[in-house]
């Protein structure tokens, strides 16, 4: 089989239906246009979320009093723990200056003495920043000798793992349903082509063409089709992506900007789609028209 003839088969199918090769194609990059505008939502919501779920940490109030010696061996003792990633100790000389800079007055000069007890700053490690992982960590330091008390902001965590799955459950569903509209727009145009040429396949059955001598041009024309709504989405979102920077702060613009390999996965997504919507009109509608 020349390839010549391959690619000319396939572009005859653009002529040949024009009408629903067009809707098709639209089809295809309004899809594409929806799922990537969904997808740097989602990307920059999970940098987001990423974000909070990094500041959250533990503070963990020790036992008083409590040598040098058995604070370095409850340091080490809880960086041995799972999902520990760093302990930072806060001396109450420490917990004196970090209460000064928040509310501006010295405890000391207040009260005459120091009632802030020495902590450590516990740092989750990525895999654990959620509240179920989160909470492990806190039953095993409470279970710790020489801790007194922890606090850290488990009600955030709990709002952020509810309100990622929701959101996750929304995007997946939506991209689902879109993705399956453009699927079955390139089958339909496929099909409609597969019909034109109804009697042609039966002549080439009936010489002897092979299966995939057949078939090929048609899954080539469904590629195109991808291809092209691909090229167009890809375009237009770089257009309203790159507008869109101007009106925004330089720290917030950096999460709207987006590389070439996004731009060259809403292309890839497209051909995926051609090629799917292709394949299923191919395997369900080619032998059923020659035979018409």
């Amino acid at each position: 089989m020349s390839l010549s003839y391959t690619l000319k088969e396939s572009i005859s199918g653009f002529k040949r239906t024009k009408l629903s090769t067009f809707v098709s194609i639209v089809t295809i990059s309004i899809s594409l246009l929806l799922l990537g505008v969904f997808a740097v939502i989602t990307i920059n919501t999970s940098r987001f979320i990423d974000s909070l779920r990094d500041k959250v940490e533990m503070e963990a109030f020790l036992q008083e009093p409590m040598s040098r010696d058995d604070i370095a061996e409850l340091i080490a003792a809880v960086n041995e723990l799972p999902g520990v990633n760093n302990v930072i100790y806060v001396s109450k000389e420490d917990a004196a200056e970090i209460f000064k800079e928040q509310f501006g007055e010295d405890v000391r000069s207040v009260l005459e003495f120091n009632p802030l007890p020495p902590s450590l700053k516990v740092f989750l490690e990525e895999s654990y920043r959620t509240a179920a992982h989160a909470n492990e960590v806190y039953e095993k330091l409470k279970a710790t000798k020489g801790i007194e008390s922890i606090i850290y902001r488990k009600a955030l965590l709990e709002f952020i793992d509810q309100k990622t799955e929701t959101a996750h459950n929304i995007t997946l569903g939506l991209g689902l349903i879109i993705s399956l509209s453009a699927i079955f727009l390139v089958s339909n145009t496929i099909r409609l082509a597969i019909y034109a040429k109804r009697r042609i396949l039966r002549t080439m059955e009936l010489v002897g063409a092979t299966q995939w001598f057949i078939r090929l041009p048609f899954l080539l024309e469904g590629v195109l089709q991808g291809l092209v709504g691909g090229i167009a989405a890809a375009g237009v979102l770089y257009g309203l992506l790159e507008y869109a920077m101007r009106f925004l702060l330089t720290e917030i613009a950096q999460y709207v900007h987006m590389g070439t390999p996004f731009y060259l996965l809403v292309i890839g997504a497209g051909v995926a789609l051609g090629l799917v919507g292709s394949i299923i009109s191919v395997v369900r509608f080619i032998d059923t028209a020659a035979r018409v």
